[in-house]
C-alpha cells in the first residue's frame, strides 16, 4: 500500500485496484496529472526559496524542502506500506538528524480541502513519526492564489489518524480482492487515465450516468422508480416517468422526455431531431455573406487567455485548404496588443457573425470590450453577433453521445485532429512547457490544436445547416 493508491481509492475503488494490478497498456497518459505535477513543483520551489532537494541525503543535510523520498515500513498486521510525501518541509524540533524535523506537505489545487488531502497527510505522518524518530503533530496544505503561496496548518489528531487507518484497511482488502465494479457516477471519470478501459463495460451494462444530463442524484431517483439501466430507460413511457418524477422538488420531471430520448439515441446510435427550425434558419441566413469562428486557449488558474484563434470564412462551401486562420498569441498576458488585434479582426467585417462552441469565447469578448471602455450599447452590438453552436445543437438534436463537448460531437461527425489524443488540458500542458523551456515547438502544437478546434466547430455548423436544409 502507498499514498498513490490511497488517493486513488478515495476517488474510486476500481481506479486504486487498476493502478495496482491493471494492465498498464490500457492506461492513458493524463494531461491533468502532468499539469498538477508541474504546478506542484513550481509552488514548492517558490515556498522553499529554491532550496529543494531530492532523497534521504537532503534530509540528513537539513535542506529546507525535500521531494522524491520513498519511506517504507510495517503498518499493521504485518502489512507493508510506503509513502511518497509530495514535500517534506523543515521546521524546528528534534529528530534523529539533529535540532530540526520535517513536516509532510501536500499541494492543494483550488480552495477546497478534501479527504484526499487530509488522509495523505495523516498517512504520511504515521510512517514519518518512526522514520525521523520525532512525533508529527501537524501537516501543511500548500496552495497558490493571486500568485501568492499560502500555507495552511492541519492538526493530525488521533481521530483523523484512526479514520485513515480504517480507510487503509479497506484499501488493503480491495487490493487483495477482485477488480471492483465501475463507479456509478461516471461523470467523475472524465479525467481518469483508466476511463477508456471502463467505457465499453459501462455502456454494455447500461450505466445511467453515461446518459447526458443524468448525474448520480438523478440516477438514484430513477432507480427508486425501477429504472436501473439505459435499456429500461429507453423503453420507458415518457408520460409515466414525468408523473413519477413530478413528486420530487428538483424539477427533474421537466426533463423526463429528454432522458428517455437520450437513452434511445445512445443505444441505437441514431440521432434524434428536435424541431428548431427558426434558430437553424437564422444561423443559415446570418452566415451567408461570411462569418468567423472563434476559439480560445486559456490558463484558468492564472486568468490568462494565451491564444485567440480566428477562422475567417467567406463561403460555407469553401475548401478547407483555402480558409484563412489567424492565431493571436498573448504570451506575456499584457493584453494591449492582442486586444487591439482582436478588435481589428472583428470590426474588419462588422456584419459577420462569430460562431463559437460554449460560453467561454463570448465572456472573453465582453471582458475585453469592458477593458477597452466600450459603452453598454457597443458591447451589446458586438456580443449580439456571437452564436453559440453548443447551445444550438442541443436545441436541435439529441445525439447518440455521452456528452455534447466539442471533441465528442465533432469526432462523431468524422472530424480528425492532426495531433492525436489532444484536449484543452493537453494544450494547457504544452503552454506550461513553453513557459518553462521557451521552445517554440510547443507554441506550434498549441496553434495547430486551436486551428483544428476551429475547423471542428465549422464541421458542426455545416452539420446543422445541411440537415436543416434536408428537413426543409
Amino acid at each position: 500500500m502507498n499514498t498513490l493508491y490511497l488517493k486513488s481509492f478515495i476517488r474510486c475503488k476500481r481506479k486504486a485496484w487498476l493502478d495496482f494490478k491493471g494492465d498498464k497498456s490500457y492506461e492513458v497518459w493524463s494531461a491533468h496529472k502532468a499539469i498538477d505535477k508541474v504546478k506542484q513543483y513550481q509552488i514548492f520551489y517558490k515556498l522553499c526559496n529554491g532550496e529543494i532537494y531530492t532523497g534521504l541525503k537532503a534530509c540528513k543535510k537539513g535542506y529546507q524542502g525535500v521531494i522524491g523520498l520513498k519511506i517504507k515500513g510495517k503498518f499493521f498486521q504485518n502489512v507493508n506500506a510506503e509513502i511518497h510525501p509530495q514535500l517534506l518541509l523543515r521546521t524546528k524540533g528534534i529528530s534523529k538528524w539533529g535540532s530540526y524535523k520535517y513536516l509532510p506537505a501536500v499541494y492543494k489545487l483550488g480552495y477546497k480541502t478534501t479527504k484526499e488531502h487530509l488522509f495523505d497527510l495523516a498517512f504520511s505522518a504515521i510512517l514519518l513519526d518512526s522514520f525521523q524518530e520525532s512525533k508529527i503533530e501537524k501537516g501543511l496544505l500548500i496552495s497558490s492564489f493571486d500568485k501568492k503561496v499560502n500555507v495552511e496548518e492541519i492538526y493530525l489528531n488521533k481521530k483523523l489518524r484512526k479514520k485513515v487507518l480504517n480507510v487503509l484497511l479497506n484499501l488493503h482488502e480491495c487490493l487483495e480482492g477482485f477488480m471492483p465494479e465501475i463507479t456509478q457516477d461516471r461523470k467523475k471519470c472524465t479525467i481518469c487515465s483508466w476511463q477508456k478501459f471502463c467505457d465499453k463495460e459501462a455502456k454494455e451494462n447500461g450505466y445511467l450516468t453515461d446518459i447526458d444530463g443524468i448525474g448520480s442524484k438523478t440516477a438514484s431517483l430513477l432507480k427508486t422508480n425501477g429504472i436501473t439501466n439505459t435499456q429500461t430507460l429507453a423503453f420507458y413511457s415518457e408520460k409515466t416517468l414525468e408523473e413519477k418524477l413530478s413528486k420530487f422538488k428538483d424539477q427533474k420531471y421537466e426533463k423526463a422526455s429528454l432522458f428517455v430520448k437520450q437513452a434511445q439515441a445512445y443505444i441505437s446510435g441514431e440521432p434524434y431531431f428536435i424541431s428548431n427550425k427558426n434558430d437553424t434558419d437564422y444561423l443559415f441566413e446570418k452566415i451567408c455573406s461570411g462569418f468567423y469562428i472563434f476559439d480560445i486557449e486559456s490558463n484558468p488558474d492564472e486568468k490568462h487567455d494565451f491564444l485567440y484563434g480566428f477562422l475567417k470564412i467567406n463561403n460555407l462551401f469553401i475548401k478547407k485548404e483555402d480558409l484563412i486562420y489567424e492565431p493571436i498569441l498573448n504570451l506575456k498576458n499584457n493584453k494591449g496588443e492582442s486586444y487591439r488585434q482582436i478588435i481589428e479582426i472583428l470590426f474588419s467585417n462588422k456584419e459577420w457573425p462569430v460562431l463559437h462552441y460554449g460560453e467561454t469565447e463570448k465572456i472573453a469578448i465582453i471582458n475585453i470590450a469592458k477593458e477597452l471602455n466600450f459603452s453598454f450599447e457597443e458591447i451589446d452590438s458586438l456580443t449580439s453577433r456571437f452564436i453559440d453552436l453548443h447551445t444550438l445543437i442541443r436545441k436541435s438534436w439529441i445525439l447518440p453521445l455521452k456528452n455534447y463537448g466539442l471533441k465528442t460531437v465533432s469526432n462523431w461527425l468524422g472530424f480528425k485532429w492532426v495531433q492525436k489524443n489532444v484536449s484543452g488540458s493537453k494544450a494547457l500542458y504544452w503552454w506550461i512547457q513553453y513557459q518553462i523551456t521557451e521552445n517554440e515547438i510547443f507554441l506550434k502544437k498549441i496553434i495547430q490544436y486551436n486551428k483544428d478546434d476551429c475547423l471542428a466547430t465549422l464541421q458542426i455548423a455545416k452539420y446543422l445547416i445541411k440537415n436543416q436544409l434536408k428537413k426543409n
